[in-house]
């Protein structure tokens, strides 16, 4: 904006004699421009215009007042605490949005959807306590052997360092001239028969290993029913395998064997843990990790054989007091001896009330306990007795030398006796 181009000079005072004219004053009460004609830039030539503000409006909304310099300004200190903390709270949460991101873009590539929890950061290898399932199983599994015999395959465990095992008879019956057997890392060993008990199902083999790690025996007439068991071998060939369970029933007797061949008779410990072909001779371990039977009958449905026989949660252990016992006769005697209670006895269910005793060995326990041939035994050490196969499964059960109380019925007479159960002779 220039100056006014229609600008006439103001009245002057007289000037000082001999001296400069005196500069133009501006009109009283002129506006800002008043000194633009002691402007030494300015072109006199140049066109001027005035331009005064616009009158203050009347009647409308009040200005703003202007502020006091002189009045006490408010404080910042407020204003510049909210700053900061907005701006912590804002790094902060951008931060933590940056690393979930971050985790969630690594989990594949590319990023991706997350499946699953965040895992949880673990510190070298997985240790499981000693008293867990894993724990036991990480304590037996060195005990137990594969038994490789002609065309087949069973299971065992080693009861000595110097390399004594324990099996089922009906796992060497076929091959025990051609034998071997193999240990949960992968060794191998020969092996050779030591001696067999037919009837109880016990087989002691002996592996051409010294140093091994033998298991740890329980007490089998200490264990009850609802007990946690595991079951250890190499069912249908898959080595190293383990299967938990319960004790389901006590002193289960069974009956068992091929046409044609021997017949076997168990006082067994059932369970429910699965056993399948390959399992037998294998351990059954309590929860502390001790050997409480050995795994050799299975009960299935849709089968003709044991052959074709599969795992329905019905499987069943020789006790490991009596198996303890056989395998130490074969072990210092080469043969095991087998307790009997002197007398005959029919089987296949034809008296569904006792065991009738056929015939009574004169000089046998049954008769030296006061027993004839007829007399239905009922009990035998509190166990009932529903027929020959019990009565002959829980005596073999016992020891030689053991002494039994016997419930007895004759005619209608009921009576009781104590037998001391003998060795075979045979």
């Amino acid at each position: 904006m220039t100056d006014g181009w229609n600008w006439r000079r103001p009245p002057s005072t007289p000037s000082v004699p001999g001296g400069p004219d005196p500069a133009p004053q501006p009109p009283s009460g002129s506006p800002w421009w008043t000194d633009a004609l002691a402007d030494p830039w300015r072109d006199p030539h140049a066109p001027s215009a005035v331009v005064l503000p616009p009158p203050a409006p009347t009647g409308g909304p009040a200005l703003d007042p202007v502020a006091d310099p002189d009045a006490p300004r408010r404080s910042n200190a407020p204003i510049l605490l909210l700053c900061l903390v907005t701006a912590l709270l804002a790094g902060g949460l951008g931060g933590t949005l940056g690393f979930v991101f971050a985790v969630r873009g690594g989990l594949g590539a590319g990023g991706g959807t997350q499946l699953g929890a965040t895992a949880q950061a673990t510190t070298g290898s997985v240790q499981r306590a000693p008293e867990s399932l894993a724990g036991v199983a990480e304590r037996v599994l060195p005990s137990v052997v594969t038994v490789h015999v002609t065309g087949a395959i069973g299971s065992g465990f080693v009861v000595s360092e110097d390399g004594y095992v324990i099996t089922n008879d009906h796992v060497v019956e076929e091959g025990s001239d051609a034998m071997s057997v193999s240990f949960s890392d992968g060794t191998t060993a020969s092996a050779k028969l030591v001696g067999r008990a037919p009837e109880s199902d016990v087989a002691v083999i002996k592996v051409a290993k010294s140093g091994l790690t033998p298991v740890s025996l329980g007490d089998s007439d200490a264990i009850a029913v609802g007990d946690p068991v595991l079951a250890f071998g190499s069912p249908l060939a898959l080595v190293n395998t383990v299967t938990a369970g319960i004790v389901s029933a006590l002193d289960r007797t069974i009956e068992a064997g091929e046409t044609g061949g021997t017949t076997r008779y168990y006082a067994a410990i059932q369970t429910d843990a699965a056993v399948n072909q390959g399992n037998s001779g294998g351990p059954l371990v309590n929860a502390d990790g001790q050997v409480i039977g050995v795994n050799s009958v299975i009960r299935s449905v849709g089968g003709s054989s044991d052959t074709e026989a599969g795992n329905i949660g019905l499987a069943f252990a020789i006790p490991i007091n009596q198996a303890k016992r056989i395998a130490q006769d074969i072990i210092d005697t080469g043969k095991a001896r087998r307790t009997v209670i002197g007398a005959e006895v029919a089987t296949g269910g034809t008296s569904a009330t006792g065991a009738r005793l056929r015939s009574v060995e004169p000089a046998g326990p049954a008769a030296a306990a006061g027993l004839k041939s007829g007399d239905v035994v009922t009990k035998l050490d509190g166990h009932p007795v529903e027929d020959g196969t019990d009565l002959i499964a829980l005596v073999r059960k016992y020891a030689p030398n053991s002494v039994v109380a016997v419930e007895y019925r004759r005619g209608t007479t009921t009576a009781s006796a104590s037998v001391t159960l003998a060795a075979d002779t045979n």
